[in-house]
């Protein structure tokens, strides 16, 4: 046998082990229970895809990259009336441009790519008459008395008369998944992907009828006519949400939609994988045709994945600045989100618990955003060697060897000894940290470092350095021992609201110190003295906070009179104050809500929503968090979630894009 022909034989196999991966994990995906994430799942195929398209002779037969979607049925099955295909996938702006070279002249519509499960809802005579899963994409399974019972945004009655199609995704909203595990922290769910999924595969409804799920539209067929033939115009003649579409007439507008949609994912109420590009005409896309799997009028771009999985290598039990002790997994390094993780959170010993995970299991981890990667689950308990190890929580602090205690439901560790070595160097970095002090050149690096050389113990510490005590550290020279001095000189003006951030008082949010600062305190020290009776009196401060508060602060007494005595402002600041109302208020008796990504149109940088917020409160407007009936106006920003619009239409708010507010900010000289 030629070396040619072992190399054959050998990518035959390859190719047969690789289609039979594909097979298994999908199965156990549709099920409910996947065997590894998206991404790894795409890597198998898109080997697969690669080898087959080199070497079509070896094609296996039969092959499943011709198959769409679950490969089973658990329902009646139900041939669709015409295929539910995937969809052609991208990672680059050639590709955009390439995609609108296919289809000059035609508008396309870009929108957020949902991560659920599809769905084809049918209407007939204006009634709904079924829905059913996308299935292998010829044949799905009907699941009408499911989608009746537990899905949102699926109407009973439609104005269009003879059958019609709509195509669409059932999500389960991050809300609902995080109120369902917080309900049930024994049979956690892993994902809102997953959950979405097996609420629809369920045999009773009655089973998970407290997993709510949403219908969002993004296809249309009227066979007698009649619907508009704008795609986002016909869903929402009929009254079903369509995903968020956003029309473009070129490329570069279509690659800033994608742009914008990728920014604004992490304040969206349901996961996103990507966003789709699609003919907005829909009888330019039904003429556009169809490949073997995928249409021609439509185009996925793929975002970076944000979940992935990998080996726990091991567990260290870590103190925080309130003495809570919580246990990180120790990985084996893993690129998600758009950075390499080596180290994610376990929550705590319940979450451990109910989850079943140990060390050594492939585990999936999750970082969306900026969120502190987390660890979501074992993905398959039974590939076990039994060479895993049970995770043990400590009996004593890690750091000082104190008893640890247990508090709450969920069995949350803590240390009490507030002279704990791991708690005094976490209470100091905080202190420094951007949301307090902002001691920008010194790093949690640093900080730790002169806090085993017995530099620093205290916040008030950081102001009797000297230039000359860093200068006695190792790498550390003039230019940078004077940027160190620097930054802690520009922040003694803290203030009020920053200090008592700073300070880690238990149970006291970033949110408690903005309320305390607006309620009339000139200071610390009279929040200090003011007893729980007037604390509670402040809006949403309730007894336990005030008690904190109160304990906390008197124990803090000599670190705050070493802080002012060391020039460290404690008074409460003009920027955290209410908001002065500016002349003609444009906003004036208006309670907003807002959503998306804000940007400045005079610069084109990003503006956090607070400090929006804040100009908004200028222009006389009263913020909110969500949309009510008490609602005057949504100002959507970038990437806005469809939920909010979906309930601002339902109540009749009025929906504003940011740049009209921008207008009148602009024109009252607010900014």
């Amino acid at each position: 046998m030629g070396v040619g022909t072992v190399w054959c034989v050998e990518t035959g196999e390859r190719i047969q082990e690789l289609a039979d991966r594909v097979v298994v994990l999908r199965e156990a995906y549709y099920q409910g229970s996947p065997l590894v994430a998206d991404a790894d799942y795409d890597a198998v195929e898109d080997e697969l895809r690669a080898l087959i398209e080199a070497h079509p002779g070896l094609a296996p037969d039969p092959n499943p990259l011709d198959q769409v979607g679950a490969p089973g049925v658990l329902h009646a099955p139900v041939r669709h009336s015409r295929p539910m295909l995937s969809l052609e996938k991208a990672t680059k702006p050639e590709q955009v441009a390439a995609f609108f070279d296919r289809f000059p002249g035609q508008a396309v519509v870009v929108m957020p790519k949902l991560d659920g499960l599809s769905l084809a809802l049918v209407f007939e005579d204006g009634r709904f008459a079924r829905a059913i899963t996308r299935g292998d994409g010829t044949t799905g399974d009907d699941v009408t008395m499911l989608v009746r019972a537990l899905v949102d945004g699926v109407p009973e009655r439609i104005g269009l008369p003879g059958r019609v199609e709509v195509r669409g995704e059932a999500v389960m909203l991050r809300s609902t998944f995080a109120a369902y595990n917080t309900a049930h922290p024994d049979k956690p769910l892993i994902n809102p992907r997953n959950a979405a999924a097996g609420t629809l595969r369920a045999k009773d409804p009655a089973t998970v009828a407290e997993r709510r799920l949403q219908f969002f539209g993004f296809d249309l067929d009227a066979a007698e006519g009649g619907a508009a033939v704008d795609l986002a115009d016909g869903l929402g003649a009929l009254g079903i949400v369509g995903a968020r579409m956003t029309h473009c007439a070129d490329a570069a507008a279509a690659q800033a939609a994608i742009t914008a949609i990728e920014q604004g994912r992490n304040d969206l109420d349901y996961d996103i994988d990507g966003a789709v590009l699609r003919l907005a005409d829909r009888d330019a896309y039904a003429a556009a045709g169809t490949r073997s799997n995928s249409p021609r009028g439509a185009l996925a771009f793929k975002f970076a994945a944000e979940e992935k999985t990998t080996l726990l290598k091991e567990v260290v039990w870590d103190v925080g600045k309130t003495g809570k002790i919580v246990p990180v997994a120790w990985l084996e390094p893993v690129f998600v989100g758009g950075t390499t993780v080596t180290k994610a959170t376990l929550a705590n010993q319940e979450v451990i618990r109910a989850r079943d995970i140990k060390v050594g299991d492939t585990v999936l981890v999750r970082r969306a955003g900026d969120v502190i990667p987390f660890v979501a689950g074992v993905l398959d308990a039974s590939a076990r060697t039994g060479q895993e190890r049970e995770i043990v929580p400590p009996s004593v602090c890690p750091s000082c060897a104190q008893p640890v205690t247990e508090q709450g439901n969920s069995r949350e560790l803590f240390c009490t000894n507030v002279a704990c070595p791991a708690q005094t160097v976490r209470r100091l970095i905080h202190w420094a940290s951007r949301a307090a002090a902002d001691i920008d050149a010194i790093g949690p690096v640093w900080i730790e470092r002169l806090a085993e050389a017995g530099i620093l113990e205290h916040p008030s510490d950081f102001y009797t350095l000297t230039k000359e005590q860093l200068l006695e550290f190792d790498r550390v020279g003039e230019v940078s021992a004077a940027r160190m001095i620097d930054s802690i000189d520009a922040s003694r003006g803290v203030g009020l609201r920053r200090a008592l951030i700073g300070l880690a008082i238990p149970m006291a949010s970033d949110g408690t110190a903005a309320r305390l600062a607006r309620s009339g305190f000139a200071s610390l020290e009279e929040v200090a003295d003011a007893g729980e009776e007037r604390l509670v009196s402040v809006e949403d401060i309730g007894p336990k906070v005030a008690a904190s508060l109160t304990e906390h602060l008197s124990r803090l007494r000599p670190e705050l009179e070493r802080l002012r005595a060391a020039g460290v402002s404690l008074d409460v600041r003009a920027e955290d104050l209410p908001p002065v109302v500016a002349a003609g208020a444009p906003l004036a008796d208006k309670t907003v809500v807002i959503t998306g990504a804000i940007s400045d149109p005079r610069s084109g940088e990003k503006v956090a929503r607070p400090t929006f917020q804040r100009l908004c409160e200028q222009a006389g407007a009263t913020a909110a968090s969500s949309v009510s009936a008490n609602t005057d106006l949504l100002i959507t920003g970038a990437g806005v979630g469809d939920s909010k619009l979906a309930k601002a239409e339902k109540l009749g708010v009025e929906v504003v894009d940011q740049a009209q507010i921008w207008d009148l900010l602009i024109e009252a000289k607010i900014v």
